[in-house]
């Protein structure tokens, strides 16, 4: 059955027709990847067809894999999504990478607009010491988050709190804040892919008119709520470097670096807190 979606996804243009037609026939069907190859001979019920249709016409619509089965892997682990979270992207990998050079054994971790939780829960993953609390505006998205804790058994060392960056903080301090904030200017987002323009949150994408909006709050705010030596990570779009990292400077960081990822392109910048 998936060879016939692969086909018609081909004649449609999409460049990842096989892999789209397999997971999603696969995951219409409750069978792995390799129960699909190995049974895909055998007769396919009118309900159990249908149910392949759906996804595969949503697919067609221009929604992406991901978004359809409500499911990403980032850092190696499996995170769950709802219409409130963007998906993780590969490229944020890079801002994990950094966060765990960063941040001391037993260390506190800031994540602002937290989505998925898929960072700090891949931080927390791979510091079993750590703790963090995660912050994000749309209580749907921290319901995506919640889950996702409860999955990788995170639940009892991430606090997940609703409201607009620092807004629900007290006066605790961290070893590290982390975020991977709406950095898209607003009218970019209305010519992005149909994948994204049309399907991921506009509130995680749009970043305002020049695109630093968050970054003006996160970087004049982060000292408040830094320890001494503490970090500073948010990840960028590619041509944002240079005034993100004059932000942080304005802010009195020190040892402002941007950072590229494997593309070579700017992706996240990093600041000391003295």
């Amino acid at each position: 059955m998936w060879r016939g979606w692969r086909d018609v996804l081909g004649r449609l243009g999409f460049a990842s027709a096989a892999l789209d037609a397999k997971l999603l026939t696969g995951h219409a069907l409750g069978l792995s990847t390799l129960e699909l190859a190995t049974r895909e001979n055998e007769p396919v019920d009118e309900v159990a067809a249908g149910r392949v249709a759906e996804l595969l016409q949503r697919r067609m619509s221009g929604e992406s894999v991901a978004r359809i089965i409500a499911e990403r892997e980032f850092y190696g682990l499996a995170f769950r999504l709802n219409e409130a979270t963007l998906e993780p992207r590969p490229d944020t990998e890079l801002l994990v990478d950094l966060a765990l050079g960063f941040l001391p054994a037993g260390g506190r971790v800031l994540d602002l607009g937290t989505g998925s939780g898929c960072i700090p829960i891949a931080i927390l993953a791979n510091q079993p010491a750590a703790t963090a609390v995660a912050v994000d505006l749309s209580a749907r998205a921290l319901e995506a988050a919640q889950e996702n804790a409860a999955l990788h058994g995170m639940s009892e060392r991430i606090a997940l709190q609703q409201g607009d960056w620092f807004e629900p903080l007290s006066s605790e301090r961290f070893d590290l804040i982390v975020s991977n904030p709406p950095y898209i200017t607003s009218a970019i987002v209305e010519t992005l892919e149909p994948e994204v323009k049309d399907f991921d949150p506009r509130l995680a994408l749009d970043g305002g008119p020049d695109g630093l909006a968050p970054y003006v709050i996160i970087c004049a705010e982060s000292v408040r709520f830094l320890k001494p030596a503490g970090w500073l990570l948010v990840e960028i779009g590619f041509d944002q470097g240079a005034a993100v990292s004059a932000l942080m400077l304005q802010a009195g960081f020190e040892e402002v670096t941007v950072h590229r990822d494997l593309n070579g392109l700017d992706r996240v910048v990093a600041a000391h807190h003295i």
